[in-house]
């Protein structure tokens, strides 16, 4: 079974977002961008908000990366400053720090959809070219294959893995 580099890669990415469709079901909008919260204890750790938001940053960059026109996908200015990977996740109890889920949520998988397309049909080749990232990024992921391969793959299930913990601290069952 012959498989292109994309498509093996798609196959993380689908998983990824099934798993974040569970993981958003039966999540409040008024919860989303809140610290959970442990019989009275607040614990500082990312929300929903902040790991949908982050994670919807990337889209952009994987079609850009692989020829593609992701311009129409780069979430809002404020989006970018907020979930940036250099902001830290606050708690948001007046919703006014973070956009409305809605927003958010049609954000990523928007991006993602977007994403796929590109992975699936972008040649092996484009793979094999180098990451045109900068610093620590380029030393761990030489190839655009490989730097593609952990934005769908270990970036996402990474940040996803905050979001299932965080279920569980609201109360929440598992996805």
């Amino acid at each position: 079974m012959s498989r292109s580099i994309g498509t093996t890669i798609s196959d993380s990415l689908q998983m990824s977002l099934s798993y974040a469709e569970r993981l958003l079901k039966d999540v409040a909008a008024d919860r989303f961008a809140r610290f959970a919260n442990v019989g009275g204890v607040v614990v500082e750790s990312n929300h929903p908000a902040f790991v949908i938001g982050h994670l919807s940053l990337y889209p952009t960059v994987i079609v850009e990366q692989l020829g593609g026109n992701g311009s129409s996908l780069l979430p809002s200015e404020k989006s970018q400053e907020v979930f940036s990977k250099t902001a830290a996740c606050q708690d948001d109890p007046d919703g006014v720090i973070y956009p409305p889920m809605e927003e958010v949520v049609r954000s990523f998988f928007q991006g993602y959809e977007a994403a796929l397309g590109e992975l699936k049909k972008t040649p092996d080749a484009e793979f094999q070219k180098p990451n045109p990232g900068e610093g620590r990024t380029v030393e761990l992921f030489p190839s655009i294959a490989s730097m593609h391969a952990f934005y769908c793959g270990g970036h996402m299930m990474m940040h996803l893995g905050q979001f299932s913990a965080w279920r569980r601290m609201e109360g929440m069952g598992s996805a």
